[in-house]
């Protein structure tokens, strides 16, 4: 990944800046009129350099940032002036001061205080390639879990047939097609969530319990109606990386659907309201609920003085119920707009299994976010709800629930400070197990910039 960063980066700088080198000519006369006999030297302009290679625009600013209230992205089949490169990024600092607690008698909790995480940040370069085609590649310059600069994905985005031909054009006027290593479209709370440096969209600071997010190869085809309709479909590997070893676990496709409409019906109304699926029959290594690897926005909660100290545990307050073989998810989510009330639910339920076991187990989420946005979009204060049942690795009957209370204030459309006071407990877990009785419970504050 490092040398795939080094070459496009080093690509990105030839196309940026055109060669300046072109030899310029100087013309010498002498005045031989008699009357005067002394010399004068005249000289033209040099002439203007020729650039060996017209420049590429380049604008700021990446779709990946995204704007509030946005989900699929439109459509981009304007006039193509030719091709252009978009650079854009994102930053953020969190600052907690959390507290846990557990009722396990045999669990030294790990001692945390008040202070700053890891600042993360994002790079994210596309290129608009010709009329309704771009690509973007997506990285992570800076993460909890990896430190180093690292590549999230890369994948084209083909909204406008290549090829001049009628039928073709009719077609894409209400179909767009992404293929590539990408975060796919399962759900629609991915498209709130905070990833990494860029959580400039999560009207809270941390993701939901049960955070349905990873990244795959494959592609997926979506299909826009009329009055808002549309309906996506999508195969992938079901791993989140490439490999092509032999094992003892088949691998089969992974497959998604999504159906919904999104329909603005007034100035003061918007609905929207989806429906997800994803399902993958046999894989080595399925991800969909354990796929990002940049880490929580909660850090050291409901660790003990070991997995504090070594740092390897990175997803604290989310709960992943290890169908690393076998899933079925499904989710739905209704998201309304009126004035400036926001609500946006989910309803998830799904079930599946390790490789080992003989039996598939079930989970299920309930979550509904509430925000109020004041002074054009501006400010804001919201709530959350989420919670977690079902069973877990080798425990059953278990319960997480979060509540959380949120405010934030857009100094700019790309800058962002935010606090959350959260509450969060652990109900139904082996007297054994750090999260018995366990809870969490502070403020976290976050300022963002993306672009």
């Amino acid at each position: 990944m490092t040398t795939l960063n080094r070459a496009l980066l080093t690509t990105l700088a030839a196309l940026a800046a055109a060669p300046l080198a072109a030899q310029t000519g100087t013309q010498v006369a002498m005045n031989t009129t008699p009357q005067d006999t002394t010399p004068t030297v005249e000289t033209t302009a040099p002439a203007q350099p020729v650039p060996a290679v017209a420049p590429v625009p380049v604008t700021i600013g990446s779709p990946a940032a995204g704007r509030i209230g946005e989900f699929e992205p439109a459509k981009q089949g304007g006039e193509f002036n030719g091709m252009q490169l978009q650079l854009g990024g994102a930053f953020a600092q969190t600052f907690q001061a959390l507290d846990h607690e557990t009722d396990a008698g045999n669990v030294e909790m790990g001692k945390i205080r008040p202070g700053f995480n890891l600042a993360s940040a994002n790079f994210n370069l596309g290129a608009q390639l010709a009329r309704g085609i771009r690509v973007d590649l997506e990285s992570y310059m800076a993460s909890r879990h990896h430190n180093e600069f690292w590549v999230k994905g890369g994948f084209a985005t083909i909204d406008a047939s290549p090829f001049d031909v009628p039928v073709l054009n009719r077609i894409m006027e209400y179909t767009t097609i992404r293929a590539g290593h990408m975060e796919i479209n399962y759900g629609d709370a991915h498209f709130r969530r905070s990833d990494n440096g860029n959580t400039i969209r999560n009207p809270f600071i941390e993701n939901y319990i049960l955070d349905a997010f990873t990244t795959e190869i494959g592609a997926e085809v979506l299909v826009r109606g009329p009055y808002g309709a549309f309906v996506m479909g999508g195969v992938t590997s079901g791993e989140n990386k490439g490999d092509i070893k032999d094992g003892a676990v088949d691998a089969s496709p992974a497959w998604l659907g999504k159906i919904g409409f999104d329909r603005q019906f007034s100035p003061m109304l918007r609905l929207r309201l989806t429906g997800s699926l994803y399902t993958a029959e046999s894989s080595p290594a399925v991800t969909l609920y354990g796929g990002d690897r940049t880490g929580s926005r909660y850090w050291g909660v409901m660790e003990d003085t070991t997995s504090l100290k070594t740092g390897t545990f990175f997803t604290n307050g989310r709960v992943n119920p290890g169908f690393s073989n076998e899933i079925r998810a499904m989710q739905i989510n209704p998201y309304i707009e009126f004035g400036n009330l926001e609500v946006f639910g989910v309803i998830e339920r799904a079930e599946g299994k390790a490789a080992a076991a003989t039996e598939r187990r079930e989970v299920n989420q309930l979550a509904g976010d509430v925000v109020y946005r004041l002074f054009n979009d501006k400010v804001y204060v919201g709530g959350r709800w989420n919670r977690v049942t079902g069973d877990f690795a080798n425990q059953t009957d278990l319960t997480v629930t979060r509540r959380a209370l949120s405010a934030g204030w857009f100094l700019t459309r790309n800058l962002l400070t935010k606090a959350e006071l959260v509450q969060q407990e652990y109900d139904g877990f082996a007297a054994t197990d750090i999260r018995n009785g366990g809870k969490f419970n502070g403020i976290a504050i976050e300022g963002v910039i993306a672009f």
